[in-house]
């Protein structure tokens, strides 16, 4: 590893934490400042109300615009992918017969919402799949056209970690009207983005995962044409003079500026926004580019290492930071169980054994992980 920040982590050296696309761990530094959140609450009458209701939520939303290269008022708070997806759909015109594009094997969240759409407005699903030896972008290319009237994708495949060329894929949908919807989940805080550049209407992310921050805070990005659209909500703290605590009764019928009007309801999480502004100025601190080639040099490293063991490195245009390897024949169907008895935490998805290492890990992480797989595969 270039630099290791193990130290910034509760995980102690026996155990090989490969998960971060399921689960990411928080540091001790992001623990602390979640401890002190709760600690606040217990006398909430320490702090200015606007200190909470107002202050840390907006610099949650400037640190997280730094990670889509974007300001402040292109931000919304969310509590899920969902939510933010729900949030495009509200806002994006389809017409009869238009095609909505989707991924094969696409997470369920950017799909449900997508159908429902679909219904409502007479467009139609086509889902892509892409052949042995094709990217995603390959294979995503030939289906856009004047009939698209939307996709919406990760950049990132969950599965086996295929990036989509968001950029490529941007241009081509521009040039025929179609909106484009992108789920950040599994790149966002760890793979650069210049959201404006790839021309994306709409872009969401959790933050429990590759963020490293509390779970039930995510954030959504809205493109310059829909900072006016429709929340899904009518919550208080989203209309313009809300700071004005003492004249909330004067009811606005505007917003406060940008996509804050898509924040969700009790967007200010008392005790999870310190916390969150802890784990993305950390990642902004170390910049994400520096972090991505950090983890793509040590992924092929581990490429190496496994090879030997019948694993194989086979998706077109991988994401560095993302492993999803072909398993060999021989290999148990309880591989993911052996190893979490050698105290080594991978997911298994279809086929492939995700391997999602991040900033904590070390070379001897590593090697543990060739261990315990080299005894279950032999």
């Amino acid at each position: 590893m270039t630099q290791s920040y193990r130290e910034r982590f509760d995980i102690p050296a026996d155990i090989a934490y490969f998960n971060a696309a399921q689960i990411g761990p928080i540091s001790l530094e992001t623990q602390r400042a979640g401890e002190a959140a709760y600690r606040d609450k217990t006398q909430p009458w320490a702090l200015p109300a606007s200190t909470y209701f107002f202050d840390r939520p907006e610099a949650l939303r400037a640190e997280a615009a730094k990670l889509f290269q974007s300001s402040a008022d292109h931000i919304a708070l969310v509590p899920a992918a969902s939510y933010g997806l729900a949030v495009a759909a509200n806002n994006i015109p389809l017409r009869a017969g238009q095609d909505i594009l989707l991924l094969g094997e696409q997470f369920p969240s950017n799909v449900y919402i997508w159908q429902k759409l679909a219904a409502k407005t007479g467009a139609r699903i086509v889902t892509v799949e892409r052949a042995k030896g094709q990217s995603w972008s390959e294979a995503l290319l030939p289906h856009i056209g004047p009939q698209t009237g939307l996709l919406s994708c990760a950049q990132v495949h969950w599965l086996d970690g295929g990036q989509v060329d968001v950029y490529a894929i941007g241009k081509a949908l521009k040039a025929h009207g179609a909106a484009f919807v992108l789920d950040l989940t599994q790149s966002l805080g760890v793979l650069p983005i210049d959201i404006h550049a790839c021309q994306a209407d709409f872009a969401v992310a959790v933050g429990y995962k590759w963020m490293l921050g509390p779970y039930g805070l995510g954030y959504l990005y809205g493109g310059h044409a829909h900072l006016e659209g429709e929340a899904l909500e009518e919550n208080w703290i989203a209309r313009e003079g809300a700071q004005n605590l003492a004249g909330l009764i004067d009811y606005k019928p505007g917003y406060e500026p940008g996509a804050r009007r898509y924040d969700v309801g009790e967007r200010s999480h008392l005790q999870l926004v310190p916390a969150a502004i802890t784990a993305l100025k950390a990642l902004n601190d170390i910049s994400i580019q520096a972090i991505s080639d950090q983890l793509g040099a040590y992924n092929r490293h581990l490429i190496e290492d496994v090879t030997a063991l019948g694993l194989v490195s086979d998706v077109p245009d991988r994401a560095p930071h993302y492993l999803a390897l072909s398993l060999p024949e021989r290999a148990p169907k309880n591989l993911v169980e052996r190893l979490k008895a050698d105290q080594v935490f991978v997911s298994q998805r279809g086929p492939r054994l995700r391997i999602s290492a991040h900033l904590y890990n070390t070379d001897q992480d590593r090697q543990h992980l060739v261990d315990s797989l080299a005894r279950h595969l032999s």
